[in-house]
């Protein structure tokens, strides 16, 4: 088997530490295991997505050095998930919902005031003919919810370990808005499934959405790939990171003359047992890649601490690397030499 993973940012925004601490462990993985990496633009959002932001995504990973083998647009893939949504309809896995987002909200407040778990109860699948023309008249338009067994759900996590979840507890996503548009889950694993995917590799933030992909990847013929949910990065004294960083931008850090590879020693040794000291290469980084260093911790991201790596990286690095970064003209190696 060929490894294969992806980093899938959406061009929304700006790229920050904790989507450069997940593209790096993929491209890390990806390298160790002679594999290939995938840059997936989830570019769906059409309102919201600048070609300014796909720009400066493939800037950041240019500048940390992260090199993709592919590159993919989902903007440009819609009629292969439209496809898997026929495909799962005529499949009676993908039922039409006729409920406003007022109504949902008023049914998941009483299954909560009642002790009940907030799962859809699926009366849409009761409605009769008659009913459906009904709601069509009034002008509604349906969303889609991909119907899931109630089965449990299991999977190895490389990170956590064993892992699952209770079907019945699981609610029916929404694949497909009342305007048509998709949502991330049906595209993200026909995408997996088309370039072959064997490792998902994300924030445990998703960890809730691997079950209901899991049953998706069955349900469309595919086999599920491995998973692994990193723990998310705080800040030093475990706040949110943008209290901290203010943007946190790899834009505003590069900017500020961060090294790359002093960022790149600091996320990869986040949350496992090495140390967190300077390594001058990425083929250092990749040498030194094993699942079994990561721990389920969370793991803080410190300035300081990444100023300490880039004052020591440049600290060590020969005249010729810092040259255009002095700013004083006439300064050579000799002066380099002593003032380092």
């Amino acid at each position: 088997m060929t490894v294969t993973v992806r980093f899938a940012p959406s061009p929304t925004g700006l790229l920050h530490v904790g989507n450069a601490r997940v593209a790096l462990i993929n491209w890390l993985f990806a390298r160790a295991s002679g594999g290939g990496f995938v840059l997936r633009l989830d570019d769906t959002d059409l309102e919201r997505s600048k070609p300014e932001f796909v720009d400066a995504i493939q800037e950041d990973l240019g500048w940390l050095g992260l090199a993709w083998d592919r590159r993919e647009f989902q903007s440009r893939r819609l009629e292969r998930y439209a496809a898997a949504a026929e495909g799962l309809k005529a499949a009676g896995r993908l039922y039409p919902c006729w409920e406003t987002s007022e109504e949902l909200d008023y049914k998941r407040k009483r299954q909560l005031a009642r002790g009940r778990p907030p799962v859809y109860d699926r009366s849409a699948l009761a409605l009769t003919p008659a009913a459906v023309a009904t709601l069509e008249a009034e002008g509604r338009r349906p969303h889609w919810r991909f119907k899931l067994n109630h089965d449990d759900v299991r999977w190895d996590d490389l990170v956590r370990g064993a892992s699952h979840y209770h079907g019945a507890n699981l609610s029916d996503p929404v694949l497909i808005r009342g305007d048509g548009s998709f949502l991330y889950t049906l595209p993200s694993v026909v995408d997996d499934m088309e370039f072959g995917v064997t490792h998902i590799i994300r924030g445990e933030d998703h960890v809730t959405n691997t079950a209901p992909q899991i049953q998706l990847f069955q349900a469309l013929g595919g086999t599920p790939p491995a998973f692994a949910h990193l723990p998310l990065l705080t800040g030093a004294g475990g706040e949110g990171l943008s209290k901290r960083l203010g943007s946190g931008s790899l834009r505003d850090l590069r900017r500020q003359g961060v090294e790359a590879m002093a960022l790149n020693s600091l996320l990869a040794k986040l949350g496992t047992s090495d140390t967190i000291e300077i390594r001058h290469s990425l083929a250092d980084l990749t040498a030194e890649f094993a699942w079994d260093k990561f721990g389920r911790g969370t793991p803080k991201f410190d300035i300081a601490e990444l100023e300490r790596l880039d004052a020591r990286l440049l600290h060590s690095a020969p005249f010729d690397e810092v040259a255009d970064r002095l700013g004083l003209p006439g300064a050579d190696a000799a002066f380099w030499l002593a003032v380092r």
